[in-house]
């Protein structure tokens, strides 16, 4: 069996891999795991992946959970080109730097803005707080500012001149809450102008395929009882 990866492209890290996959040619087997059905928390999802997260890889009988982990193991496995995780010693620790902040910065305000601002009104017919929404908003922006001013400077991208894994799991984080209508790129030119980059080396339509779900979950009937209940143990952290 060739190497197999588990994601659901609502989430923004399986569009991370996901595009980082397609993007350099590599051969892989899809296996849709629905996040909203719960698909995660299956046993046999489990198996794979005892976390009961996406993404997950199975490359054999090796199995690797964590996306920043699973994006390093492709880059090196398929020798992919340089700029990705460069072998620079300084060039590689700048895009570590940037995977080893945003988990608990742009990740966590990117989510919890989208879900606030979408999910739980339209989804779960929840109504969230405006004061909760406007901290989240407001931490957001904090981020955002961050990203420009530590990150991405003058550059072209995150890291320096070339596009990296860093530039992919920003961008896929920024368009969660573009889905939910915010306007994160708006007032901000220095980072419209980065995401047209970014989606330029990317391949314009490699980056809609892989946004085309979350772009249209506004458009998700309400959830049913059996499934509200199913998310809600692992959703209500995002209301905090």
């Amino acid at each position: 069996m060739g190497l197999e990866l588990y994601l659901d492209l609502l989430s923004q890290p399986c569009r991370a891999v996901y595009i980082f996959a397609k993007k350099n040619g590599i051969p892989f087997e899809l296996r849709p795991v629905e996040l909203l059905k719960g698909q995660h928390h299956s046993d046999a999802f489990a198996q794979v992946n005892p976390l009961r997260k996406v993404p997950a890889l199975k490359d054999g009988d090796f199995t690797l959970a964590e996306s920043v982990a699973i994006l390093l193991y492709l880059s090196r496995k398929y020798e992919v080109p340089d700029h990705w995780y460069p072998q620079d010693l300084q060039a590689r620790a700048r895009v570590d730097e940037y995977l080893a902040w945003q988990h608990t910065a742009l990740r966590s305000s990117c989510t919890r803005a989208m879900w606030q601002k979408m999910m739980f009104p339209v989804f779960l017919g929840e109504q969230v707080p405006p004061e909760t929404l406007a901290s989240t908003l407001a931490e957001l922006d904090r981020c955002l500012q961050l990203l420009e001013d530590k990150f991405l400077k003058d550059q072209d991208f995150v890291a320096g001149p070339h596009i990296s894994v860093a530039d992919l799991v920003a961008i896929t984080e920024l368009m969660h809450p573009v889905s939910a209508g915010c306007q994160v790129f708006k007032s901000r030119p220095k980072l419209a102008a980065w995401r047209q980059r970014v989606e330029v080396e990317v391949g314009k339509d490699l980056f809609q395929e892989a946004h085309a779900a979350v772009m249209k979950v506004k458009d998700l009937p309400p959830a049913d009882p059996a499934t509200k209940e199913k998310l809600k143990p692992s959703v209500q952290v995002l209301l905090q």
